[in-house]
């Protein structure tokens, strides 16, 4: 089957590069027992994906379910999965099949899979690399032959670094991904999509289909969608029925948008946006503690600089020798030290040249001192480092790269 008769079959529309690649990938995997990860913003379609896999697969006549993992409580999702034994918890009145014993030799389809518990994700994990599962309840192992699909809107790979998701279940989904593009990286489809809704609320509701001016139409594809297909279709349904001209203008579309406060600039979508704050709050973290550590270090040194100042009679003699000292700091000499008795005499230039050195600290040089001592605190184990740090542990190997450290 050509990819325009499955557009057709299951009602998608558009032709953008992103789209119709997901679709391409999709078509070719859906023959094998591959699984298969969906990645996407809410309100893109990801179901529909799974739809075409299992009706394009050997599997097309036997059983399909779709679950959403995020709308089932913690504690009986385990349950509703693998099932359970009859007194196995309160309220287990009577034993009961789960949806990998129901679905057997069919297709599950797993939404929100971020949300799974991880004692969970380590059944499932169980599931997808031996075939077998255990009863909430049980000790008897049953097999199962299930293809399983799962989607999530979340960066799973930034999940594994933060303990949510297991990585071996992470790589074990992620055989063939798939990503379907936001609504806003399918500017070209986004008045076809307007235009297929308008006539369906039209046949819907028995009123002539509305149509966008040039400038409302302007509006409509440079609107960011953050809701993507979803919301573009309340936004449809909106216009079809509250609108009394059918000709609507930009001025009649902006009332429909929320907050009427659009931006006409390209937006990067929400795995960009989130990879990308993550990454500047890690940054900005380790740039504090470094500030903070520097100033402490400083006052420090002002403050016994001083003191030598006000009362050089009051330290040791052994400080006083005319050999030089080495730096707590830099590792070099210090200058001889006048003899005790002397008077200390300050001059402007001095002072300038002390405040000279205290602006010239480098915060690369603080930051690479501060890798170094927590790698080595944690015996060169980089996800304690990273912990201690304050920052990602990929962030911490894009450091150890900058500054050529070796572990």
């Amino acid at each position: 089957m050509d990819q325009q008769a499955i557009k057709n079959r299951f009602g998608i529309i558009g032709n953008s590069p992103g789209l119709v690649h997901a679709l391409d990938v999709a078509i070719q995997v859906a023959n094998t027992d591959l699984s298969v990860l969906i990645n996407g913003e809410s309100g893109v379609g990801k179901e529909v994906f799974s739809h075409i896999i299992h009706s394009l697969s050997a599997r097309k006549h036997n059983p399909f379910i779709a679950v959403n993992c995020g709308a089932i409580p913690e504690g009986t999702i385990d349950s509703e999965l693998f099932g359970h034994e009859k007194g196995s918890f309160t309220g287990a009145v009577d034993s009961r099949k789960g949806y990998f014993e129901t679905v057997n030799s069919g297709t599950i389809f797993l939404d929100e899979i971020g949300e799974l518990p991880l004692g969970t994700q380590a059944r499932l994990l169980r599931v997808l690399e031996a075939g077998e599962y255990i009863r909430v309840g049980s000790s008897k192992v049953q097999k199962t032959d299930v293809r399983v699909i799962a989607a999530t809107n979340k960066d799973l790979l930034e999940y594994t670094h933060t303990g949510r998701f297991r990585e071996d279940l992470y790589y074990r989904l992620n055989t063939v991904p798939i990503r379907v593009p936001a609504l806003r990286d399918r500017k070209e489809d986004i008045p076809l999509l307007f235009r297929k809704f308008a006539v369906d609320f039209a046949e819907k509701y028995k009123s002539p289909p509305v149509q966008l001016t040039d400038d409302a139409r302007e509006i409509l594809i440079n609107y960011p969608w953050p809701g993507n297909i979803r919301e573009l279709k309340n936004i449809a349904e909106q216009v079809s029925v509250l609108s009394k001209d059918k000709s609507i203008s930009g001025d009649e579309l902006r009332q429909f948008l929320p907050d009427n406060n659009y931006s006409r600039l390209p937006v990067l979508s929400t795995h960009q946006q989130g990879t990308n704050q993550k990454e500047f709050a890690n940054e900005r973290e380790i740039l504090y503690k470094l500030f903070f550590d520097v100033k402490k270090d400083v006052t420090e040194l002002k403050r016994m600089f001083f003191d030598v100042m006000q009362n050089p009679s009051s330290m040791n003699e052994n400080r006083f020798r005319n050999e030089p000292v080495l730096n707590d700091y830099h590792n070099e000499p210090r200058p001889p030290a006048i003899s005790s008795g002397q008077p200390v005499v300050l001059h402007n230039n001095n002072i300038a040249e002390h405040q000279e050195i205290e602006e010239s600290l480098s915060i690369m040089d603080a930051e690479k001192d501060l890798i170094i001592k927590a790698l080595k605190k944690h015996r060169g184990k980089r996800r304690d480092a990273s912990s201690d740090l304050g920052i990602s542990e990929r962030t911490l190997y894009r450091k150890l790269k900058e500054y050529n450290i070796n572990e």
